[in-house]
């Protein structure tokens, strides 16, 4: 008989599901978010106390595996907090608020919030290399997509990066991809992002872009295709990997979300980014996938007012 996952007890219990992620976010026992101790605290007993709830007798203040993470204030049970991380990490472009609020049984508004507060978990904190020292070979382009704010559907004539919003990726190639949302694609808007993502010893492949012709200078290699004349491969040399990503990247935007703000954008980036760095190819299934979601709710507060990065 086939064993689900959506039947798993961590999925329909809170209790359980408060359990599996204190042993994500405390695999050395529970931590005060207020004051940072651990030696004396204690998990609080009785029938009207909260699930997970502990006490810090060190700051004397209470808190539960919530505080100081993406789920701070919210009075949505843990399990479903959990059952739309899962399916946001194992749909592989994405699931729409609208779904998420008819499978969860929760209001339009909350499934957009917890989307959001998801997707805010997904995404990398701090500038860590994405290319290797050992020669990795990392492809670089830009897409567009969306529409800017007050811009015409299509104005004719003009180039998509004047009226869409540009996004930069970095690929590595069997590896990770860090993506941008970036103001153009000029080569002062595009080097310091590459520069500072980039390692130094990195085999860098690009498209014939004028703004990428400096890249010899800053790398330890740099191969370009000159897409305009045709030219797609060259031996090793060539960008598919990353335009693969991007297929994946506006086949999600399009079909299921439809319809993003900019001032959004860099979240949904985020949330493609993770599942392709976590991918199956990778050794990571939806399970683990979701465990490091959750890993990376610490320390990550969302509001409504949370501006742009």
């Amino acid at each position: 008989m086939a064993n689900s996952i959506l039947s798993a007890r961590v999925l329909q219990s809170e209790a359980a599901a408060i359990a599996w992620v204190e042993a994500r976010v405390w695999p050395n026992g529970p931590v005060c978010p207020h004051c940072g101790g651990f030696d004396r605290i204690g998990k609080m007993a009785g029938k009207a106390t909260r699930i997970g709830l502990y006490k810090c007798y060190q700051c004397r203040k209470q808190f539960t595996v919530k505080v100081g993470t993406v789920f701070e204030d919210s009075h949505v049970p843990m399990n479903l907090w959990l059952q739309a991380m899962y399916l946001l990490c194992s749909s592989k472009k994405g699931i729409s608020s609208n779904q998420l609020s008819r499978t969860l049984g929760v209001t339009l508004k909350t499934a957009w919030f917890m989307s959001h507060r998801i997707r805010e978990a997904m995404r990398v904190v701090g500038v860590k290399p994405t290319g290797g020292g050992d020669g990795e070979i990392v492809e670089i382009d830009e897409t567009f997509t969306g529409r800017l704010e007050g811009m015409p559907k299509q104005p004719s004539g003009t180039h998509p990066s004047t009226y869409k919003n540009t996004v930069l990726s970095l690929v590595t190639r069997n590896g990770s991809v860090r993506s941008f949302h970036v103001e153009g694609t000029s080569m002062g808007q595009l080097l310091p992002i590459i520069r500072e993502n980039v390692s130094k010893d990195a085999f860098v492949m690009t498209d014939e872009l004028t703004a990428y012709n400096k890249l010899g200078d800053e790398f330890l290699i740099h191969q370009s295709v000159n897409h305009s004349a045709d030219e797609y491969v060259r031996g090793i040399v060539h960008t598919n990997t990353v335009e693969g990503y991007f297929s994946i990247f506006k086949r999600g935007m399009k079909g299921v979300y439809q319809h993003c703000k900019e001032k959004h954008l860099h979240r949904y980036l985020a949330e493609f980014d993770f599942r392709y760095s976590n991918r199956v190819r990778l050794g990571v299934d939806d399970v683990e996938r979701t465990s490091r979601a959750v890993k990376g709710i610490v320390g990550k507060r969302l509001t409504y007012a949370t501006p742009r990065h």
